[in-house]
């Protein structure tokens, strides 16, 4: 038969995931000659052979795929024959832009754990370990494409024996870009020194110290789990007085003995992201200090070792260890040496590092599954899942650059054919996280090697994350434009469903904190309707007033006020809350009336649960309405999911009367945390009914509540309902959203003309 050239061309997740090592072995097993190489817009494949094999070669290439590949789009185009003497791994091709997925850090793969957990074998208690399937790779990239000369493994040259492992086709290392063993490799220390570094850091911790470790992304804080001593000098030194911290344990047998585990939570556990997942507590925990850890709550969030120095030292330790990002209180990670000494040195006793650097920072990603219907919520999108975006797609062109919110700060692009959102950034109300966000913006930039031809920003003219955007505009002579924040938090939804084109009409349910509203209040408790490629706001909860700004959303006795101050009886309840001094300022600013008004589900919650006596002043973000959750769910976990007493209210003033009612009846706080619950599913069943809906679309922070999701999905089942995939509902997904609104619903006249900033160069 005819032998011709053929071109394959591939994009999606293909690069840092044994790609080209899969081609040659295939291309091997076909008796093909020809060459694959990386390059900035995918992996490119040209062989010769005859019309039939060929096409069986890349039907074979694409249906069996490495587990960790991902193809986007895929094209095979015949050439003018070549003559090719074999089959070979190219170095990288050089284009100028752009137009790939960036890989994320995978954990560490089951054949490596193995690797450095058995004696004699030449990586035994070697701390940094990989091959093709697993290790760091965006927290290590310089540019594209994915090439150990552009990451942080430039530095360390590979000896002749890992040199043949890299060389050797049958090799699962074949081509590993990370590859390096003790021998050529990267080296652990402990406060400077290689020597004994293990020893010395098992036996800081089994002295109830505090540890500093140097992970891929950035430092963790470890110290002994069933120390409840060393757990409190941590919250002391770190100024965490309550909120709860993550557990790191060696295995699944011993994390077993501590934890209830479903299968969908342990698949999560054991996947390539090696997420921290939150998880039901046993009755029994083997001593492990829960009220230290976890205070008033019934999960843990827990992980296995998603790196090989994590494995080894966990192994040596024997027991659990609680691992926390190695940060100031509301400060980003660290993740340069120097900063990390001076930041750290008054919270960790020693210091375990490496000699690799980090070129982008990145916290644990954090996952959890409603109790009853297992719903997957992304509470922190970070190491594993950032910055490749792999849900619904939409069509778009250009380049986009989305600023994200303040909160839970993210930021997005779009690029040619690609979707990218930033890895969960933080608080941008603190400075050092200002300056990381600007960090990881002027790196994805120099990867992407573009700039955007719009940004896009978030309403709210106190926000620095449109303070930078506009700057950026300014910068770059690009127009800037506006886009409202519940707005994005729907358009994020929508899009991630593949919803944008959808025929019919679906409502919008977005119920958060605080956004910059197009009356100039400030919204939270959403209802849109998405028709006709419109968005309008369809109803929302009645306004009440915002008391302080943001020091209403750290003081939930704050909000309680501002809900109760019409009803006297429940005035009484919550006076005790103030002091009288604060009491009479409190009073006197709210006869004087005229301040902004605010419809936040948010604020609701946190009235709440101030009402019950939980914490009416949060030392972290939603701890009162983390604990009425917890209260709601010990009711259903008895009663059942599908008992549903609604209380007789359509306002939230209505709903904070049957509230006190109750509470001054001494009624139990989770029988009352319950039917908060229920009545607000029953108002969205109303809302969805008068506006004659089948679809509903849910996103905002209090999404991330999990007993709310299983009641929707318990309460409401003659709707179809779409929750967030990929993304988490809080403030990560706004800058996604920005992108999706943007492309797909801006260039209606009525959006147009609600959310333009400025559209001049």
């Amino acid at each position: 038969m005819e032998m011709a050239t053929f071109h394959i061309h591939l994009r999606g997740q293909i690069q840092g995931v044994g790609f080209r090592p899969y081609v040659f072995r295939l291309a091997q097993t076909y008796g093909l000659s020809g060459w694959v190489c990386n390059d900035v817009d995918g992996v490119h494949v040209e062989f010769t052979a005859n019309e039939s094999l060929a096409h069986q070669f890349y039907t074979n290439l694409v249906q069996n795929r490495p587990a960790l590949a991902r193809i986007s789009a895929q094209s095979m185009t015949k050439l003018a024959s070549k003559h090719f003497t074999n089959f070979e791994i190219r170095e990288s091709g050089s284009k100028a832009i752009a137009d790939t997925p960036l890989t994320p850090d995978f954990a560490l793969c089951h054949a490596c754990r193995v690797d450095v957990r058995t004696p004699g074998n030449r990586r035994a208690q070697y701390a940094f370990t990989t091959c093709t399937l697993c290790g760091p790779r965006y927290s290590i990239q310089y540019q594209l494409p994915y090439d150990r000369a552009y990451t942080a493994m430039t530095d360390f040259v590979q000896c002749p024996i890992c040199q043949a492992e890299y060389g050797s086709v049958q090799d699962r290392r074949f081509f590993s870009q990370t590859n390096s063993c003790p021998d050529c490799g990267v080296q652990a220390q402990y406060q400077g020194k290689a020597e004994n570094w293990l020893e010395r850091a098992v036996s800081d911790l089994k002295a109830g110290k505090i540890l500093a470790l140097k992970n891929t992304g950035g430092y963790l804080l470890l110290c002994d789990a069933h120390n409840t001593d060393a757990i409190k000098t941590l919250r002391t030194r770190k100024n965490r007085p309550t909120k709860p911290f993550a557990l790191l344990f060696s295995d699944l047998e011993s994390l077993k003995q501590h934890v209830f585990i479903t299968e969908q939570e342990q698949k999560a556990l054991e996947s390539p992201v090696g997420p921290i997942v939150l998880l039901s507590m046993r009755p029994q925990t083997n001593g492990l200090a829960t009220n230290a850890i976890a205070p008033g709550l019934s999960k843990l969030g827990v992980m296995l070792p998603s790196t090989p120095l994590l494995q080894i030292l966990c192994d040596a330790f024997g027991k659990g260890l609680v691992a926390t990002s190695g940060n100031r209180s509301g400060a980003p990670i660290f993740f340069e040496d120097a900063a990390a000494f001076a930041g750290l040195s008054d919270i960790a006793d020693g210091f375990l590092t490496h000699n690799r650097a980090i070129v982008t920072p990145q916290d644990d990603s954090v996952l959890q599954f409603s109790p009853q219907q297992q719903q997957r919520i992304v509470l922190r999108r970070a190491r594993g899942l950032a910055p490749a975006y792999w849900g619904a797609a939409w069509s778009h062109s250009g380049t986009v650059l989305a600023c994200g919110a303040d909160l839970k700060s993210t930021f997005g692009w779009t690029h040619r054919a690609q979707v990218y959102i930033s890895q969960y950034l933080g608080n941008l109300e603190q400075f050092d996280t200002q300056g990381q966000y600007q960090h990881t913006l002027q790196h994805f930039q120099q990867l992407l090697g573009v700039l955007p031809e719009t940004i896009l920003c978030d309403l709210h003219p106190g926000y620095f994350s449109r303070e930078i955007g506009a700057a950026l505009a300014e910068n770059w002579a690009v127009p800037i434009v506006g886009i409202q924040h519940h707005t994005a938090h729907f358009a994020a939804v929508l899009a991630e469903n593949d919803l944008m084109n959808s025929p019919e009409p679906v409502l919008g349910v977005i119920w958060d904190g605080v956004g910059y509203g197009l009356d100039g209040q400030i919204w939270g408790g959403e209802y849109f309707l998405f028709k006709d490629k419109t968005i309008t706001r369809a109803a929302h909860l009645d306004y009440f007033p915002y008391l302080l700004g943001d020091k209403m959303s750290k003081e939930p006795r704050l909000a309680a006020l501002a809900l109760c101050a019409n009803i006297p009886e429940a005035l009484a309840q919550i006076q005790g809350l103030f002091t009288a001094q604060e009491w009479s300022f409190y009073q006197k600013m709210l006869q004087k009336g005229g301040m902004v008004q605010t419809s936040s589900m948010g604020r609701l919650f946190d009235a709440v649960a101030a009402l019950l006596g939980f914490p009416a002043v949060q030392s972290f973000e939603s701890e009162a309405a983390l604990l009425l959750e917890e209260a709601a769910q010990q009711y259903f976990s008895a009663q059942g999911y599908t008992r549903a007493i609604v209380y007789a209210a359509h306002t939230p003033a209505e709903l904070m009367q049957c509230l006190c009612a109750d509470v001054k009846a001494g009624k139990p706080k989770p029988e009352i945390a319950a039917r908060f619950h229920i009545t607000l599913i029953h108002w969205i069943r109303q809302v969805a009914e008068d506006q004659q809906i089948t679809k509903i679309a849910f996103s905002g922070g209090v999404f991330q509540n999990a007993v709310l999701v299983d009641l929707c999905k318990t309460h409401l089942p003659d709707f179809d309902l779409y929750f967030h995939q990929e993304l988490s509902p809080n403030d990560e997904c706004i800058a996604f959203g920005q992108l999706a609104y943007h492309t797909c619903l801006f260039s209606s006249s009525v959006n147009k003309t609600q959310h333009v900033l400025s559209n001049t160069r």
